[in-house]
């Protein structure tokens, strides 16, 4: 009788678990994004002015508060979902002209007021606070720093500007469990020596000079592990790790140094996606996942040795290779290419994309094209003179 007992509640806790992993797995696979995605809010120009009608029609259930100014005075907002225990800070656009995140955040908060099973779940268990612009003036003019050229993730110790000490008013205010540090990255990014773009990549931010481990560090590991996961399903070979140097006046790192399990989420490049809306996408899963993981107490299944197995982002991208040869060859040496980077230009409301002469730092072994063009084939000759790029081969 003992044994048969033993027998039954094995078999109904194996049951529970496949139930509660194929449920966590369903609700993944049941989510149709072009019911999510909120097409009034695109492209790589946004401001609040983009959000503002879309903040207004959220549901009470979503807590909208202006939390502060701008060095021009224009105000910043916190949204905040959710009454669980587990709290969860994050922030978008503290650089203004990285803002394939906040997109990413609409979608979000657009998915909790559409999805009222699932938003249930999540909002019993944690608490979100989400500053979706901490940059208003940087985003209006569409520029990394702030209206007194500060780059806010320098600003962390010394908390010169206004924006930095709003972050830092509301983190130590509601003292969250995790911070997500939401960001773009440039397209040169490549995913450790190959040719993949890093599409997404992330980052535990380190808490001493000796880019130790920490407990929050690494809960952070853990996390992007479990987000990994995820991505790897999506755009396999496309996910890269961001440099962690440590600096003690970035955000990520001040808040690792406290304690605060930190993730810095970079947005990529994604094939032909200069709008960064496929991106904004895989954002939202990234977004998703971290926090169902949160959500399920899932994070102990995710190791620290699978975040170190993401491989480090290389920097051997440039969004056009002309190449001087008669074939196109993604081996030829440095010499019989021309690189061309697109600046980002704010013109007429809308960022537009002007070809420049691109000069490496450091000039890799190799260099990869986002689009790779034959100086001697007559359609890609065209294409070149079409767009104004023949006269910087000169």
């Amino acid at each position: 009788m003992h044994k048969i007992l033993i027998l039954l509640f094995t078999i109904v806790n194996l049951s529970c678990s496949i139930f509660v992993f194929y449920k966590r797995k369903r609700n993944m696979q049941a989510i149709d994004y072009s019911e999510i995605y909120v097409s009034s809010i695109q492209g790589r120009y946004v401001t609040y002015d983009h959000l503002n009608q879309f903040i207004s029609s959220l549901s009470i259930k979503f807590k909208v508060v202006t939390i502060g100014e701008s060095v021009r005075n224009e105000s910043i907002k916190s949204i905040t979902f959710g009454n669980g225990p587990k709290r969860i800070l994050m922030w978008s656009q503290m650089h203004g002209n990285e803002s394939t995140t906040t997109k990413a955040i609409v979608d979000l908060l657009n998915y909790l007021q559409l999805k009222k099973v699932d938003a249930l779940e999540i909002g019993n268990a944690c608490t979100l606070k989400i500053i979706p612009i901490l940059n208003p003036d940087g985003a209006r003019d569409y520029t990394r720093v702030n209206a007194n050229k500060i780059d806010l993730n320098r600003d962390a110790h010394d908390l010169t500007q206004p924006e930095s000490r709003i972050l830092k008013k509301e983190y130590d205010a509601f003292d969250p469990h995790y911070c997500f540090n939401l960001h773009d990255q440039r397209t040169i990014f490549n995913v450790g020596k190959t040719d993949q773009p890093a599409t997404v990549s992330f980052l535990a931010p380190a808490f001493d000079v000796a880019r130790n481990n920490s407990p929050s560090r690494k809960l952070s590991m853990q996390l992007i592990a479990a987000m990994n996961s995820e991505l790897q399903e999506l755009i396999p070979g496309q996910v890269g790790r961001y440099d962690d140097g440590f600096n003690a006046n970035c955000v990520g790192d001040a808040f690792q140094m406290r304690g605060t399990p930190t993730i810095l989420f970079e947005s990529g490049h994604y094939v032909g996606d200069y709008q960064r809306e496929k991106t904004r996408e895989l954002i939202f899963y990234s977004l998703l996942k971290g926090i169902s993981t949160i959500v399920s107490n899932s994070i102990e299944e995710f190791t620290v040795e699978q975040y170190l197995s993401i491989p480090e982002n290389g920097k051997q991208f440039v969004d056009i290779l002309v190449c001087n040869d008669t074939t196109l060859n993604k081996d030829l040496g440095v010499k019989d290419m021309v690189p061309i980077q697109y600046k980002e230009v704010l013109k007429n409301g809308e960022i537009v994309f002007v070809p420049m002469k691109h000069v490496f730092d450091m000039t890799p072994v190799k260099i990869f094209g986002h689009k790779t063009l034959n100086l001697h084939d007559e359609e890609d000759l065209n294409w070149l003179k079409n767009n104004d790029i023949v006269k910087l081969l000169d």
